[in-house]
């Protein structure tokens, strides 16, 4: 990979310059190949709300819903796995037996709230290679080495061999934690400036500055002392500033007592400030104890961050290994939370859900959620979905590709059972949008992610297309949605999910196999529309447009006027002697005569270049033509 590598190089080579130091924490290259993760274009990632929502907010997200980790590098690692879920079904399944033996077996909140206190390894590892590490990152670093062997105690790990696997990635390190131990004190000073880091008997030149410093405080109050008493000035005080150092004080009432030996330092209002001989030789000895100290403590700081450099490899493993513990005990959590079950991932193509659940629909909702179940088989690629407006239609595809996802992190998914074969990407074709800024219409932008789904998508690849060729005529639409769907079906063979309101794509499921119709199903009471969630079998003729549009608050007298524009539509399909049993084709009826489309479509046929499929097809169509 010589572009890659050079990329690479370059990268490096960057930081290192900006940074003007070496990066050790950079212990190599990696190449991810394409094929380990289920991919997920930027359109999907966005339609199923993963990170963010339409919107553009954070909350209401997967990511949201499913991070309860205690370290932030366990949040990190999770949003990885979700960015990048893997294709590998062995390393799927250990991750299942991990959450399962957990939640079987150990005490959640213990691990939870030991994981609480090691805090985010993986940042002070770079900070220790990089030298910038503060005091209190080494105190975290040496709380988190001395935590492990709870963790481990907690995991229970002799009992499950995968369990045991993460443990042995742990490494103590107890030279490390000794060390810290010895040297560093246990609430220190923020900053090292301040001074006040390293422990008292870790070294002996600096105890010994240390007490010269700590000696002064009894020097100086000896001092004060002798003045008054040979002054006889009962209120005469030695203070120190930064500004003026050490000096004496008296009241400017009494300042003709002072002896002839006090230097007159500073005049204030109330008061005179004088210095001595004696005076100035303890200042000189205090603040030069004082930076000796600062200076040594500086010099031993050093030299314990380059001790750390040694281990910084075996610290990051540890905080991978951590980081991932974090992610399965929080999947654990969730699953017993949110009644999440363990899917069952095989090597047959399929994708079958029982009672399947959206988790951040069903998060929110006051009322129980409605489960449905679905069916994707290498016979059954196609799932021809209609249904009333606000019906379900895309949160039923929306929870599918979910739960695909989840599967491929590791986690626990929202169904009693789910049985997923190998899936290499997720596509979705849900929402209506323009971009203005590219010059592109709403129609356009559907186009464009349409023809992105028909050139990448595969065997093994998870399709939702949500209501295709809206922003366009009603016969464009029409003939767009059902070549789409025949693409789908017969080209690219993929497991699709197909929501219309194209009631006449319905009829695709008749003529070819691989098809099967599903639909929402909703009913009509005293006027109102009630929708029901319900997934069913067979196809739907009715999408309540005007009842949804009422709901929605559109004024009375436009839905009567709409009304009755549709009885006069319907009449008039009537009178033309239309055979289909839906509104919607009543358009289609006021063109021309049907003779006229025959003939034109008879001659646009070349008969010899007609394969058997191809000509069975084309008097299908004439048949449709003529009715």
């Amino acid at each position: 990979y010589p572009h890659a590598t050079a990329t690479a190089g370059a990268l490096l080579q960057y930081a290192t310059d900006v940074w003007n130091k070496d990066l050790p924490h950079i212990r190599g290259l990696e190449i991810a190949h394409p094929d380990q993760f289920v991919r997920i274009d930027s359109h999907s990632w966005r339609n199923l709300e993963i990170e963010s929502t339409l919107s553009g907010s954070t909350d209401n997200t997967l990511v949201s819903l499913f991070d309860e980790c205690s370290t932030t590098m366990g949040s990190r690692q999770m949003k990885r796995w979700f960015r990048y879920p893997v294709r590998d079904h062995s390393e799927i399944r250990r991750r299942h037996i991990v959450i399962e033996h957990v939640m079987q077996f150990t005490e959640l909140d213990t691990i939870a709230s030991t994981l609480r206190a090691i805090g985010d390894l993986e940042r002070i590892t770079s900070r220790i290679a990089t030298r910038t590490a503060k005091p209190l990152d080494l105190v975290r670093l040496k709380n988190a080495l001395l935590s492990i062997p709870n963790l481990v105690e907690s995991l229970d790990k002799n009992s499950c061999p995968e369990i045991n696997c993460l443990c042995e990635r742990l490494d103590e390190l107890p030279e490390v934690a000794q060390l810290l131990e010895r040297a560093i004190r246990q609430q220190p000073a923020p900053l090292l400036r301040d001074g006040g880091v390293i422990r008292c008997g870790y070294d002996a030149e600096l105890d010994e500055f240390m007490q010269l410093k700590s000696d002064s405080g009894q020097a100086l109050v000896e001092l004060e002392a002798r003045e008054r008493q040979r002054t006889g000035i009962k209120h005469l005080r030695v203070h120190y500033n930064r500004v003026h150092g050490y000096y004496i004080e008296v009241s400017r009432t009494v300042s003709h007592q002072v002896p002839d030996d006090y230097t007159r330092r500073q005049t204030l209002k109330a008061s005179e400030r004088y210095i001595t001989a004696e005076l100035q030789e303890f200042e000189n000895r205090i603040l030069n104890a004082k930076h000796q100290a600062l200076k040594r403590e500086q010099e031993l700081y050093e030299q314990i961050l380059e001790t750390l450099q040694q281990h910084v490899k075996q610290i990051q493993l540890t905080a991978l290994a951590l980081a991932e513990i974090d992610v399965l005990c929080n999947f654990a959590i969730i699953s017993r939370k949110y009644k999440l079950n363990r899917p069952e991932m095989v090597d047959d193509t399929c994708i079958k859900i029982e009672s399947g659940r959206h988790p951040l629909v069903e998060s929110v909702l006051s009322k129980p959620f409605v489960p449905n179940s679905v069916e994707l088989t290498k016979t059954q690629r196609l799932l021809l979905i209609t249904g009333p407006n606000m019906g379900g239609k895309s949160t039923y595809m929306r929870q599918t590709a979910l739960i695909t996802l989840l599967a491929h992190t590791g986690s626990f998914v929202p169904a009693s059972t789910a049985r997923i074969g190998p899936i290499d990407r997720i596509f979705t074709r849900i929402g209506s949008s323009d971009d203005l800024v590219a010059g592109n219409s709403t129609f356009m932008v559907e186009m464009t992610e349409m023809a992105t789904i028909l050139h990448n998508a595969t065997e093994i690849s998870l399709v939702l297309v949500d209501e295709i060729g809206r922003g366009t005529s009603t016969y464009d639409g029409l003939a767009l949605a059902w070549g789409c769907a025949m693409g789908l079906l017969d080209e690219v063979r993929s497991l699709s999910m197909f929501s219309t309101h194209y009631f006449e794509i319905t009829e695709l499921a008749k003529q070819v196999s691989g098809a099967k119709n599903v639909h929402l199903d909703a009913i009509e009471h005293q006027g109102e529309i009630v929708f029901l969630y319900d997934v069913k079998n067979g196809a739907t003729n009715q999408s309540y447009g005007m009842q949804v549009a009422q709901l929605a608050g559109i004024p009375s007298g436009v839905i009567t006027k709409a009304a009755e524009k549709l009885t006069e539509l319907v009449n008039s399909s009537s009178v033309l002697g239309s055979t289909q049993s839906h509104v919607q084709t009543t358009i289609f009826d006021q063109g021309d005569p049907p003779e006229e489309p025959v003939l034109v479509r008879l001659g646009e046929i070349s008969p010899d270049e007609l394969s058997p499929r191809d000509a069975l097809r084309v008097l299908y169509d004439l048949k449709d033509l003529l009715k």
